[in-house]
């Protein structure tokens, strides 16, 4: 987790930016809760819990800057509100999502089966696919019952 934050650190910095306090609260609330997929609305009430002065728009603009030096990924599971989790791709394809229509679990998939399909396209359209990103609708074990 250091490494992340030095990281992240150097990014600010190369940025013109600095890895304020209330950015650093934003960021340990991301890493404490990897594989959640929380909404800023979330993120911006685990954080009040650790700092009560910092404002709903403070998160917000955090997780914009966030997002542009390419530390988190925005994610849409068709539920009305922006998700967000840590990159920790190193440039590789993002995982996959199995998203439960009845209780809205989302559970991550690591398998990344396309890379066939995707030489197949780039040879096929003359298109070079850098990402991509897949989410699958369902029913989880529970809500199969």
């Amino acid at each position: 987790m250091e490494n992340l934050v030095e990281s992240l650190k150097e990014q600010l910095k190369e940025k013109g930016y600095k890895l304020t306090t209330q950015r650093r609260i934003i960021l340990d609330v991301i890493l404490e809760n990897q594989g959640k997929h929380l909404s800023p609305e979330e993120i911006y009430e685990k954080v009040r819990g650790k700092f009560p002065e910092i404002g709903l728009a403070t998160v917000y603009r955090t997780l914009q800057l966030f997002e542009e030096l390419n530390i988190i990924y925005k994610l849409n599971f068709n539920d009305g509100c922006s998700r967000y989790e840590l990159n920790t791709n190193n440039g590789d394809h993002q995982h996959h999502h199995l998203i439960c229509l009845n209780c809205g679990k989302v559970i991550e998939v690591q398998l990344d089966l396309l890379e066939a399909l995707e030489e197949e396209i780039e040879k096929s359209r003359e298109f070079k696919i850098v990402d991509h990103n897949l989410k699958f609708f369902g029913y989880c074990k529970d809500c199969k019952k």
